[in-house]
């Protein structure tokens, strides 16, 4: 018996089938064990075809189904061949009705799938296209834009949810930069749209702070997270190894109604009237462990925890069904090492994701503990008002290792993905194989194991032990290596390179500009000498938000630019698409590079009034241009928006299956594919993914056999 074919010989009957489709076997056997609700969806699925279970033992493609007297049958040994795996010998009890059930499915996956059939009277043979290619079925508007299972669909919804968060939490920013540029004047919108936390136009001290904490968290975990990785691990990891869809759809759906579920806690928290969490986007304790230490400190911090529980119950549904469809459900071909680096790139970041939310979720639950059942885990002596507390014995110390142990990978886990969409972006639009593929996996890779060991370097000012300080600063300075790898990379791909400059291409080489200029100043912070003066200073703010926030919007965006025509069908306007690009860069730097002069004069972060130092006097005109830039820039962000929305409905048609002239499989779809992606048999891949300008060729993909 060859590869890639299985042979079921049924007791009985006599009757073999053979069948080119590995994946048949665990097709059948999940819909057997899903149950009731999963066979009606068969009956109906199929019905298209006029098999009716109950009433004909002959469907209309002319296969007889013999009758069994048994009810109780065995279907033994079932082989499954391929260079994955193999099954040998599985022995599967079917009673009539299922066996039944079974055939049919096998005879419908052959309407799709299949290419040959034996019995022992004789053989017959089909070509493809023989049969209808996809299987019609009625989908409701709940079923295919709501509840739906479909990996294209569901990237849409982790999208959508997600610029709905980014557009909230550029607000906050918005708003809050004007109190610090104008600290002065008096905003009636502020009072307008936050009530008595704006009273006469001023925001008070404490919604300042709840303002930061909600900034920080939703465009953090809420955007960059699970808008950035849900988007593009849904999208593209089936599409680029070419499988019908994610190994458990079910779960990936459940994946974003969790996310969606913290949404709507964390968008409720807004509401409630002693407001919402307000201990910074690290919630440390003990101002987030006690009820009574601030309004921000009540139910708004419950509200925070139960959204933050659910948000990492999504992570990690999305990254164990992301990991186990990368390396189980590749096409033929389709070894580890053609996979592209966008593929790559997700998978170490779902690796990441899997390992370190679960350390979240246990502070979490913990600094539940100490907010309602009187545990100490964080809370040690602590006085209120001169009254002592009943808790002893903990230490808030505790609680910054445990979410810096997420902390810090967590930059990577927003990092990884748009390393991943830069590549592919500027390899496609450079018109040039990626420079150092090998070295680029390897980089990956590195980055994904170092982070777990940098953590502390947020921690230097806690009074660690010198000596562990001097590991965490040997790690820190390492971890820059393989970045320093992919940024050369990327800048020698570019060199000498036919560049196509389209937005996604702008927004890529602009993500290298803003890696460059973060990452230089991360290696300043890196060292614990100077970390000290300069911790809990402007400088950091200037360093996290260009190097983690900024640079993955801008890979986000690039990505957004190129993979659109795939998503609808359609082109986003170029001219909107140059002016975004333009001036979010220049207001990106004229935003965040200032702010390193002030941290460098120690101006602090996280204050909302400075006027107590005269010091600081002379940066008010700094603050207030930076606040200008910023409404500017959130404006501009707008555009996008109407780009976005407008070029779904009205944008350029795309009339080509390949717009980009790119090498992966997405680019083998139809223009906007249906469920299941391929409506023929899925490519075979012969090539890596990075044949630009080779062989007198612009570009070869990777489905064309190698001469």
């Amino acid at each position: 018996m060859e590869r890639n074919e299985l042979l079921v010989p049924v007791q009985k009957t006599g009757t073999f089938f053979r069948l080119d489709s590995y994946k048949l076997i665990h097709f059948f056997i999940g819909m057997l064990s899903e149950g009731a609700a999963s066979y009606q969806k068969v009956r109906d699925f199929s019905s298209a075809f006029g098999i009716n279970y109950q009433n004909s033992n002959q469907p209309q493609t002319g296969f007889e189904l013999h009758p069994f007297a048994s009810d109780n049958i065995r279907l033994a040994e079932l082989y499954l061949h391929n260079r994955r795996s193999v099954v040998n010998k599985r022995i599967v009890f079917l009673n009539k009705t299922k066996l039944e059930l079974l055939l049919k499915l096998i005879i419908k996956k052959m309407m799709s799938d299949s290419i040959y059939m034996q019995t022992e009277t004789g053989s017959n043979s089909y070509q493809r296209n023989s049969f209808p290619t996809s299987v019609p079925h009625k989908e409701t508007f709940i079923t295919k834009y709501i509840f739906s299972q479909d990996h294209k669909m569901i990237s849409k919804q982790f999208l959508t949810t997600g610029i709905i968060w980014a557009i909230i939490g550029g607000l906050f920013s918005v708003l809050f930069r004007l109190q610090l540029g104008f600290p002065e004047e008096r905003f009636p919108i502020l009072e307008t749209l936050f009530g008595h936390w704006a009273a006469g136009g001023m925001i008070k001290p404490e919604f300042y702070y709840a303002l930061t904490t909600m900034h920080g968290t939703v465009l953090i975990f809420f955007v960059l997270t699970a808008g950035l990785s849900g988007t593009f691990a849904n999208l593209l990891i089936p599409l680029q190894i070419g499988a019908r869809d994610m190994a458990s759809p079910f779960m990936n759906m459940l994946s974003y109604w969790f996310f969606f579920a913290a949404s709507v806690v964390m968008l409720s928290s807004l509401f409630i009237q002693t407001g919402p969490a307000a201990g910074g986007w690290t919630v440390y304790p003990p101002l987030s462990a006690l009820s009574s230490a601030s309004p921000g400190s009540k139910e708004g911090m419950d509200y925070w925890i139960i959204a933050m529980i659910l948000f990492v119950a999504s992570s990690l549904l999305g990254g164990l069904n992301y990991i186990s469809t990368i390396l189980n459900m590749r096409t033929k071909g389709m070894s580890m090492a053609r996979l592209p680096l966008t593929i790559w790139a997700l998978l170490f970041t779902a690796i990441l994701s899997v390992l370190a939310f679960p350390v979240l979720l246990a502070a979490l639950v913990l600094l539940l503990f100490d907010r309602h059942l009187g545990t100490s885990f964080y809370l040690s002596d602590i006085y209120i008002g001169g009254k002592a507390l009943a808790n002893e014995g903990g230490n808030a110390i505790l609680f910054q290792h445990l979410f810096w142990f997420l902390g810090h990978p967590e930059v990577y886990i927003i990092i990884l993905p748009t390393m991943g969409l830069v590549s592919e972006i500027i390899a496609v639009h450079a018109r040039k194989p990626i420079f150092g593929y090998t070295a680029m996996v390897v980089s990956l890779m590195a980055i994904c194991v170092l982070s777990f060991l940098v953590w502390a370097h947020h921690m230097f000012t806690t009074g660690l032990n010198p000596f562990i300080g001097s590991v965490f600063v040997l790690f820190t300075l390492l971890i820059a290596v393989p970045s320093a790898i992919k940024v050369f990379n990327w800048l020698t791909t570019l060199w000498r390179g036919n560049i196509r400059f389209t937005p996604a291409m702008l927004f890529a080489i602009g993500f290298v500009s803003l890696f460059i200029s973060g990452g230089l100043t991360g290696i300043w912070l890196g060292n614990s000498t100077i970390d000290i003066y300069l911790h809990d200073t402007m400088f950091v703010i200037a360093h996290f938000h260009i190097v983690m926030g900024v640079s993955a919007f801008f890979g986000m965006f690039a990505g957004i630019y190129h993979w659109f025509p795939k998503m609808y069908g359609r082109f986003m306007n170029n001219t909107l698409g140059f002016i975004h690009f333009w001036v979010t860069l220049s207001g990106a730097y004229l935003i965040f590079w200032p702010m390193h002069y002030e941290g460098l004069a120690g101006m602090p972060r996280r204050y909302l009034d400075k006027s107590g130092w005269a010091s600081f006097s002379q940066f008010h005109q700094l603050d207030a241009m930076i606040t200008v830039v910023t409404i500017i820039v959130f404006c501009v962000q707008l555009l996008f928006l109407f780009n976005y929305f407008y070029s779904i409905y009205k944008g350029r048609r795309v009339r080509t299956l390949n717009p980009w002239q790119a090498n992966t499989l997405e680019w083998t779809t139809a223009i906007r594919p249906g469920h299941g992606n391929w409506e023929d048999e899925i490519p075979e891949v012969y090539r890596w993914p990075y044949d630009y300008s080779k062989g007198g060729r612009e570009h070869i993909p990777q489905a064309e056999p190698v001469a």
